[in-house]
């Protein structure tokens, strides 16, 4: 297939900087999917009648009023349009969604406003109602560049959809990513190599690479326990990991998260709220939050069935079933699972901060000594590629 034609790279001007804060951001969650994907465990429901986007619209607004008065005052860094699917949403619902966060919270001109799509719901004129409405960065959920994978993976759009979709956002939006799923049955390295340099061919400024999980629950899990559906083993997972890393980065696009790849100056602003842990205001069903009043973080959790949501909103205002207030030590391990993800790293003078201790220097020193986590400076610590594929292992380590 030949390689798309680059777009204006100065378009990308018109975007705030990244300053290196946490930022507060606002997540908006439109749950409903023209189909279940079979790996899918997020709050993702399919609907065989018309969504009422009227009547969830104005709950999305009453719900903010809510979790305005839980916020107090904020300048909001970044939105994401999540799902679901939200480009199944009308130009206009997003508008008016867009327009009660400007009412709620300080919204400066010039902001990240990411919105998810999928390639099989995308039409030129309802992407440019997106981008109208102020919307400045698509995510696309693409997932494979083959026919045969696509289908495995139970997506309604083929390759020939996908690459129209990404011709549509680089020339309608000034920034677009797109989600690749690895580690697929029978993947070889060499094809996935293939694969993923054709993305980047096609890429602007970011990449998604996630390896497919199986997650309890879903049909692939089903599968999986049964014999039926085989992924690669560790070996060969680190294996695929480590070509990944290694492409995105001699092609100038390399990890600055696990999953998370960007030119310099492209990383997700909203995404680096969540990992710098950062607060964000979480609306809509399912939606979760993480909001500091005085000396304390509160965790909000929403109901997760759309139409119980929705009546929870209109009775009550919001649709929130949980606050849970976080402790120091709660938030120092929230704080290093999150930092430790990204290539950045975590800031030890915060976590200290946190957690009213220093780190265990034995268990640093492991660490260090076996090549899996490293310092950058005195006030940073990070995990090195090799700590990359242990993550969760270093991460439970660390917060002992």
């Amino acid at each position: 297939m030949d390689t798309l034609e680059q777009p204006d790279l100065m378009r990308y001007a018109a975007l705030l900087p990244d300053t290196g804060e946490p930022g507060f951001g606002v997540y908006v969650h439109w749950p409903f999917c023209a189909a279940k994907c079979p790996y899918c465990d997020f709050n993702s429901h399919v609907r065989h009648q018309p969504v009422d986007q009227e009547r969830f619209t104005a709950a999305f607004l009453k719900e903010m009023a809510t979790v305005r008065q839980l916020s107090g005052v904020k300048t909001v860094t970044s939105v994401f349009l999540g799902g679901g699917t939200p480009s199944l949403m009308n130009p206009s619902t997003v508008s008016a969604i867009l327009n009660g966060i400007a009412k709620h919270w300080h919204m400066p001109d010039g902001i990240e406003i990411t919105m998810e799509a999928n390639p099989s719901s995308v039409e030129a004129e309802r992407f440019r109602g997106y981008r109208a409405a102020g919307v400045n960065r698509v995510s696309l959920g693409v997932q494979a560049l083959n026919d045969r994978d696509l289908k495995f993976l139970g997506r309604l759009h083929d390759v020939a959809d996908a690459l129209n979709a990404i011709k549509l956002a680089r020339d309608i939006f000034p920034r677009m990513s797109f989600d690749l799923i690895y580690a697929r049955p029978n993947q070889t390295v060499e094809e996935w190599e293939r694969e993923l340099k054709e993305a980047i061919s096609y890429a602007v400024d970011h990449l998604s690479l996630y390896q497919l999980t199986i997650e309890e629950g879903t049909p692939f899990y089903g599968l999986h326990k049964a014999g039926k559906l085989v992924v690669p083993d560790g070996d060969q997972s680190a294996l695929l990991y480590e070509a990944t890393q290694e492409i995105t980065a001699r092609e100038g696009m390399p990890a600055y998260e696990v999953s998370n790849h960007a030119r310099p100056g492209a990383e997700s602003r909203h995404n680096l709220t969540y990992w710098r842990y950062g607060d964000y205001a979480g609306i809509g069903p399912g939606a979760h939050g993480r909001l500091t009043r005085g000396a304390m973080k509160i965790a909000t959790a929403t109901e997760r069935k759309p139409e119980s949501w929705l009546d929870l909103v209109e009775r009550d205002g919001h649709g929130i079933l949980d606050q849970e207030q976080l402790g120091y030590e709660e938030q120092a391990d929230e704080l290093l699972l999150m930092g430790l993800r990204l290539k950045e790293g975590v800031d030890l003078a915060r976590w200290q901060q946190l957690s009213g201790r220093d780190l265990d220097p034995k268990r640093e020193e492991f660490l260090l000594e076996h090549g899996f986590v490293e310092r950058i400076g005195n006030s940073r610590l990070r995990c090195t590629p090799s700590g990359m594929l242990i993550l969760d292992s270093v991460v439970a380590d660390l917060a002992c």
